[in-house]
């Protein structure tokens, strides 16, 4: 299932994502810091969101109470949530 989140507080406006149970793939940010963005999707292809969640979830950016990897690991908590939900 493709899942399309609206991040809060950071420079993205959508986080683009494919979920399949638990598993994520194929990642995209649209804006943000594009390098580095494309780096932590690449290193997050495949992964659980436990996995993510536990890597990124708290991490924040400068002076603000979140960051990118903040808010991927609050999307892909919300997208199996809702998958769960719908099963």
């Amino acid at each position: 299932m493709e899942y399309t989140y609206e991040p809060k507080g950071v420079c993205p406006v959508e986080i683009d994502f494919n979920i399949d149970g638990n598993v994520i793939s194929n990642i995209r940010f649209v804006g943000g810091c594009n390098g580095n963005l494309k780096a932590i999707s690449k290193l997050l292809e495949g992964k659980t969101v436990e996995e993510i969640e536990s890597k990124l979830r708290g991490n924040i950016c400068g002076f603000k109470k979140t960051s990118c990897a903040d808010q991927l690991a609050i999307a892909v908590r919300k997208a199996y949530d809702e998958q769960c939900v719908k099963a």
